[in-house]
């Protein structure tokens, strides 16, 4: 009996060692400038600097209804040709307010060495000569590593799209 009720207390304190962040933490901060990065910068302003810096060759991407990307290379030719290709139809990402999680990953020793980045985001449609149109929401998951003082996006998972008359 004092066994079981000890585990189950260590099971409690542990997960609360590895809650979400707060949003004025360092990891936080950073994870949401990094998703700024890559979907203002990248998605919206079709300007992929920092996201070929960000993404190793052999990432891997997860959509519910755009199937599976496993590498840097196919990746980036996907959003090249459906986000990218016709600036006159431009597909516009912003993330929810207020949804954005982080919790990070540690080592058994204590260090960090990921995070797990969570959150909504809507997607719009920028035509020319028109305002933005809402065509869908999602729901996104990011693993994220940090090594040699560098972060990476390992794999994202993008999911539960659908669109804004879905009484979902």
């Amino acid at each position: 009996m004092r066994t079981t009720l000890f585990v189950g207390l260590l099971a409690i304190l542990g997960s609360a060692a590895h809650a979400q962040v707060a949003e004025d933490s360092e990891l936080f901060k950073t994870l949401m400038g990094l998703d700024d990065a890559i979907f203002e910068k990248s998605f919206n302003r079709c300007d992929h600097s920092d996201l070929l810096k960000l993404i190793p060759d052999d990432f891997e991407f997860y959509h519910d209804t755009g199937g599976f990307e496993n590498s840097k290379e196919s990746f980036m030719a996907t959003v090249e040709r459906n986000i990218c290709g016709n600036p006159a139809v431009k597909p516009i990402r912003k993330l929810v307010s207020g949804s954005l999680e982080v919790y990070p990953l540690m080592n058994g020793d204590g260090t960090l060495y990921g995070a797990v980045q969570q959150g909504v985001h809507e997607f719009y449609l920028r035509e020319e000569g028109k305002p933005l149109r809402l065509t869908s929401t999602a729901r996104f998951t990011h693993v994220w590593i940090f090594k040699d003082e560098a972060w990476t996006l390992k794999r994202v998972l993008s999911y539960d799209h659908h669109a804004p008359d879905d009484t979902h």
